[in-house]
């Protein structure tokens, strides 16, 4: 849990290791190994948890208050009538020290004065159950109350009376003592309560809980923190989804809680991963403070149908049968026999992701039944399973099994694909008084005909649109494509910023009437980079993709929310302007064929954990349209800033481009530093 306490983790570890109160460590390596003990309480957590967490909403910013406004937000909201039933309580909630007579945990005076059994108490009443947090260590990940390593059964014995129903048991400050050793003591002390108490193991997946948690815990973490970022989610998704094998009912992969609400991705994101949780059997913990969810929010929150594929009584988790070139297809065996299907574009451009029946080994049969689990419709395929998605989102299929494919209409697809103005530049990009092309498709993964299929478009106000041929055709029968084509300018003058882009398809089908599909794209008209001699620092990119949190102005890029950077710094040079970024990175910048150079100072910025010495390794390039026109080579935390300098003369598009190196992305802050942009006028 939390890196941000991780550094202070370690340097108490090798302050420990420096002084004769290291005696502990060398009495943990002569104990003897934790003797093998029962499981516990069969029957618990036969489904993957779904509930609620605060950390990732407040921190240690917690109140009994929250916890009991939660708890009623679940009931008032549906989300309790969904399946959400655990409200948990993270670091915080204790007094700094034990009580000294009975060397118990105790509440925080002053955040939870009413007391842990009186708040448990109350989650109780409202029909739901209770969950707690510590840590195997001496001192919990925050420091703010004391761990429970070598406390096991008198905390467990606490949590049991106080009427816990989930505990989840962090790992900072282990005095290196094994996790085998202190995530069993943990267990047994539970387990001699007699008490069932769903038991989440917290230790980042540094021991391969997967290959032993099983014997301990209902559930383990096997990965890292999450942060509300893009970047992190679709890393922790990559991290666990190849563990599907260790899954099943009492026992699942976990890799972290939701961060749905937050705010620091797109709905469509949020989607995804909603999306990619359920159908990994992942834990589904809300990590959002439900007292300011939007409808939007408590919207993903409560789709019943995708909660269903995460809760499948066969707890099987989904395993990708395809996943190259960031197009993505999972598949879920279900109860009943039904399939669920997950459909994935990790990529930052619009993309046809698909897959068929038959590679999903699904019996050879005329026609099959599939749901769509967001848009809740049922549609027929003749084996093609299919969606044309924008960038970073999911479509999420259920193939029913028994199903008649007679009583549904065809699976049609719509699709919207936007020329980009150059390689590697996001089609969406629209300066404006510059024409592009717009293609919208209508495809039938259906048995039975599309009747009369029609594609029209939706300009934004103002902007010209002219066809380029028919957008229509009498019937359009299996496996067949519609396709049409306009041409779309946005007026010279039209002010910077986005605009919607929609197509719609109609047509008729025999037996159901009329129906529909629609695709939708944002449009970007960038700002024109100012004319003269700039630092790219206060110009406007059109386009950006940050690996952690967003791209910096002037500052290190610090962490996942906006201006917690420090001074740009490389290898103890300190610079004033700049851009501060963290690998895989990408921008964007519109130059209209006006600039002429770039120069910057390219380095990993200093601001990283240096007892990680293989960590903090990038490449930096420069593209001017489809050209790379500078290369910086693999590059260290070690190595000094880089010069580098780019011809950027009739190029309409600049891409800065970071890349990590062949470690992990850990620390690989990419800063550019005091970048000159050269541009004429006119």
């Amino acid at each position: 849990m939390r890196a941000l306490f991780r550094p202070l983790v370690a340097l108490l570890g090798l302050a420990l290791l420096a002084t004769p109160l290291a005696a502990p460590a060398q009495a943990a390596q002569d104990r003897p190994a934790p003797r093998p003990a029962a499981k516990l309480p069969d029957g618990l957590a036969l489904t993957p948890p779904m509930g609620f967490n605060n950390w990732n909403s407040t921190g240690c910013a917690i109140d009994e208050k929250m916890i009991r406004d939660t708890a009623d937000l679940f009931v008032s909201t549906g989300l309790k009538d969904a399946g959400y039933e655990y409200v948990n309580v993270d670091d915080c909630w204790a007094a700094e020290k034990r009580d000294p007579l009975t060397g118990r945990l105790t509440h925080h005076p002053t955040r939870f004065p009413s007391g842990i059994k009186a708040l448990a108490d109350y989650v109780h009443s409202r029909g739901l159950k209770f969950g707690i947090y510590t840590s195997a260590g001496t001192e919990t990940c925050a420091r703010t109350m004391p761990g429970s390593l070598d406390h096991e059964e008198i905390d467990a014995r606490t949590f049991a009376d106080w009427g816990v129903d989930y505990l989840k048991y962090d790992n900072c400050h282990n005095q290196g003592r094994p996790a085998l050793e202190r995530y069993t003591a943990m267990r047994d002390a539970l387990r001699a309560t007699g008490r069932p108490i769903v038991y989440s193991l917290c230790e980042w997946g540094q021991n391969k809980p997967w290959e032993w948690g099983s014997d301990v815990g209902h559930l383990w973490r096997t990965t890292g923190d999450i942060n509300d970022s893009w970047q992190s989610m679709l890393g922790l998704f990559k991290a666990n989804a190849p563990l599907a094998g260790y899954a099943g009912p009492g026992r699942w992969n976990d890799p972290d809680m939701l961060e749905v609400g937050n705010g620091g991705m797109t709905d469509t994101e949020y989607r995804s991963h909603f999306s990619l949780w359920s159908i990994m059997a992942a834990p589904l913990l809300i990590g959002t403070d439900l007292r300011k969810a939007t409808p939007r929010t408590l919207e993903i929150l409560s789709n019943r149908e995708v909660i269903a594929v995460d809760q499948d009584p066969l707890g099987i988790q989904a395993r990708a049968v395809r996943g190259g070139n960031g197009q993505w297809v999972l598949t879920k065996p279900l109860a009943g026999g039904d399939i669920a299907v997950a459909l994935f574009n990790e990529s930052d451009r619009t993309a046809t992701v698909g897959t068929t029946a038959a590679a999903l080994g699904l019996p050879q049969r005329s026609g099959y039944v599939i749901r769509d689990l967001w848009r809740k419709q049922d549609s027929h395929t003749a084996g093609a399973i299919s969606a044309t998605l924008p960038a970073h989102a999911t479509a999420l299929y259920r193939i029913k099994k028994d199903a008649d494919w007679r009583d549904t209409p065809p699976a049609a697809e719509a699709g919207l694909h936007l020329d980009s103005g150059a390689e590697g530049v996001p089609g969406a990009i629209t300066p404006a008084g510059r024409t592009l092309t717009v293609k919208a498709t209508a495809v039938n993964h259906g048995r039975t005909p599309l009747l009369a299929p029609r594609l029209r478009a939706s300009a934004p106000e103002g902007w010209r649109m002219r066809a380029l041929g028919p957008a229509a055709a009498p019937v359009l029968t299996t496996g067949k494509t519609l396709t049409a084509r306009w041409r779309l300018t946005p007026p010279a003058g039209t002010p910077p910023g986005t605009a919607a882009l929609s197509i719609a398809l109609a047509y008729r089908t025999v037996g159901h009437g009329g129906m529909g599909r629609t695709a939708e794209e944002t449009l970007i008209v960038p700002a024109p980079v100012p004319a003269g001699v700039t630092r790219l620092s206060d110009a406007d990119w059109a386009w950006a993709s940050n690996g952690y949190g967003p791209v910096e102005r002037d500052m290190s890029n610090g962490g996942a929310k906006g201006g917690d950077g420090r001074p740009l710094t490389v290898n103890g040079v300190v610079y004033p302007k700049g851009l501060g970024t963290h690998a895989p990175v990408e921008l964007v910048y519109y130059l209209g064929g006006r600039c002429t150079g770039l120069t910057t100072d390219v380095g990993v910025d200093d601001e990283r954990d240096p007892r990680e010495p293989e960590q903090g390794t990038v490449t930096a390039e420069i593209w001017a349209d489809g050209v790379k026109r500078a290369d910086s080579g693999l590059r260290t935390w070690r190595d000094p800033a880089l010069p580098m300098s780019a011809d950027l003369r009739g190029a309409r598009y600049l891409r800065l481009v970071g890349t990590g190196g062949p470690d992990t992305t850990r620390y690989d802050r990419i800063d550019w530093a005091e970048p000159v942009l050269t541009c004429r006028t006119g």
